[in-house]
Formats: structure tokens, C-alpha cells, sequence
């Protein structure tokens, strides 16, 4: 869903004092935005990194800033929730390995700010899609999308871009929901070939991209299936990509059901456009600076 034009923002805020604060203090987060996607240099990826959070955190603390879109800041995915209760801010730092750590706040609605950090646990997660965590225990991903589930009880899909190793990429359906003041993520709402999953996470080829997008108009989440090239390499994910076919999820009373060959001649638009890859970014940046 789109950010909040500044307009609205500036209803919004208490003071123009206010936005002036916030127009810089993201001048400067994009500034470092910037230098943790584009440094060659670890050491330097992860100052900036560091030097971020904390800005972040004093910028969010600016009444209203709930309301502010920060449209120049493209180093990070700001991700509302359909009903505008919260909206999920992530990114990524990588590692000279060619892996990913994440990181990301929860913003919730209101005057004065009210989150949960999101603490990357996944290296202790050995079995993700079968953990339910909290934010301090977080799966993470970087969101591009939110899908909010009413009945028979309120909770949020989320759909991300997780990165991986320089072998594999992967992707990941989680849920977010909220309980007694807390953050949740993973729920047992994925039924399909004889298993209740929590969470669901792809992994395949870094060398390939991979469809996953809601179709609102179907409440069906729809996504490539993945194979290998040869049943030799079966179980060898770091082989694994696109076969021209696809599954989903589709959502009936509160569950996702697994559905098997979808006809996709029925989906609109079958391209994941909603995540940036990081090293396009960082070449969009890079002309930008050049011009």
C-alpha cells in the first residue's frame, strides 16, 4: 500500500516544527541509508548501519511521525498494514560472505511512538516454518507486502524477501499478530500436503527470481514452483528455480489452503515488482550520484 503523502502528514502533525525535523532527520537517514547498500567495505556498511538505528529511533520519536511517508528513504521497505493500525519498517546489512542480516521496527499507530524492534534470530531458528516467536526472536525478511485476515480472529500475512548466501536466495509467507501488548510472528494457518505449517519459506537459486504476489481479487497468494533442472539434483535447493508453473495459498475461514497448478492466464499482471533487488538499488544510486 502506498505511503502517506506528506499533505496528509502535515494535517496531521502538531507544528510545522515538526516536519521540518523529520525533512531532515531523513536527509540524513537516507544519506546513511545509502552508504550501508552501496560501501564496498564491511567495516563502513556496518558503522553506518549502527549510526542509522539509533537516528531512526530518535526520528520515530517525533509526535506523529506515524504519519510521515519518508518518500526519499530507498534504502529501507516501509510496509503498512491495510488497516493502518502499524506499518513494518526493514532493511538489510550484508555480510562480506555474501549473506544477510535484517533488521526492522514495528511502528504502531499514534500521536507518540509506540513499537517493537525486531531482533534477527534466524541462524538459531533451525526449524522456521514450525516456530511461533516474537519480535525479539524474529524470522527476518524485509516485507513488501501485508494481507490483513479478520475472521475468525484478526492477524496480518506477511510477504518478504529474505536474502540468503551467495548459493541461495529465499522468500517467506510469515504472520504477524498481537496479543496482551506483544508481537507475534508465526501462526499454524498453512495447511497443505498433509502438514500445518507456521511460517512458509522458499529457498532456491540466487541466480533466478521468484514470483510471490496476493491476488486480492481471488484472496489467493500465488507463487512459482520450484524444482530443479534434473531430478539428480533433487533436494540441491542452491539448484533450484522457476519450472513455469504455480501454486498458492488460498484463504478460506482464517486458514490458507495449498492449491496445486494454478492457471495463472486468470492472475493480472504476474510479475513480483513490489521488492527492490538491493544491486539494482544500489545501481539506480549509484547513476543518481553520477548525474
Amino acid at each position: 500500500m502506498a505511503a502517506l503523502p506528506r499533505i496528509i502528514f502535515a494535517q496531521q502533525a502538531d507544528s510545522a516544527a515538526n516536519l521540518k525535523r523529520l525533512r531532515l532527520y531523513e536527509d540524513s537517514l537516507a544519506y546513511l541509508g545509502k552508504k550501508i547498500i552501496n560501501d564496498s567495505v564491511d567495516f563502513n556498511r556496518k558503522n553506518a548501519n549502527y549510526a542509522f538505528i539509533k537516528m531512526l529511533v530518535g526520528t520515530l520519536k517525533v509526535p506523529n511521525s506515524f504519519y510521515y511517508p519518508f518518500d526519499s528513504l530507498k534504502s529501507i521497505t516501509i510496509t503498512n498494514s491495510p488497516d493502518r493500525h502499524f506499518r513494518i519498517l526493514t532493511w538489510h546489512v550484508l555480510n562480506d560472505d555474501g549473506s544477510y542480516r535484517f533488521y526492522g521496527t514495528i511502528q504502531m499507530r499514534g500521536s507518540s511512538l509506540q513499537m517493537f524492534p525486531l531482533n534477527d534470530y534466524s541462524p538459531q531458528l533451525t526449524n522456521p516454518e514450525d516456530s511461533i516467536t516474537t519480535n525479539a526472536k524474529w524470522f527476518g525478511a524485509q516485507y513488501y507486502k501485508i494481507i490483513h485476515v479478520t475472521t475468525p480472529k484478526s492477524y496480518y500475512v506477511l510477504l518478504g524477501w529474505k536474502g540468503n548466501t551467495i548459493q541461495t536466495t529465499k522468500k517467506v509467507i510469515d504472520v504477524l499478530s498481537f496479543n496482551d501488548g506483544k508481537a507475534f510472528f508465526g501462526l499454524p494457518v498453512f495447511d497443505g500436503n498433509g502438514k500445518t505449517r507456521k511460517r512458509v519459506v522458499f529457498e532456491y537459486t540466487r541466480q533466478a527470481s521468484m514470483l510471490l504476489r496476493y491476488v486480492p481479487e481471488q484472496n489467493l497468494i500465488v507463487f512459482d514452483h520450484l524444482s530443479p533442472p534434473d531430478h539428480k539434483l533433487k533436494g540441491k535447493l542452491s539448484s533450484y528455480g522457476p519450472d513455469l508453473s504455480y501454486d498458492g495459498y488460498v484463504e478460506r475461514g482464517g486458514h490458507w489452503a495449498f492449491v496445486l497448478n494454478l492457471d495463472m492466464r486468470n492472475v493480472p499482471d504476474a510479475q513480483d515488482e513490489q521488492y527492490v533487488d538491493p544491486k539494482k538499488q544500489a545501481a539506480i544510486d549509484k547513476a543518481t550520484a553520477n548525474q
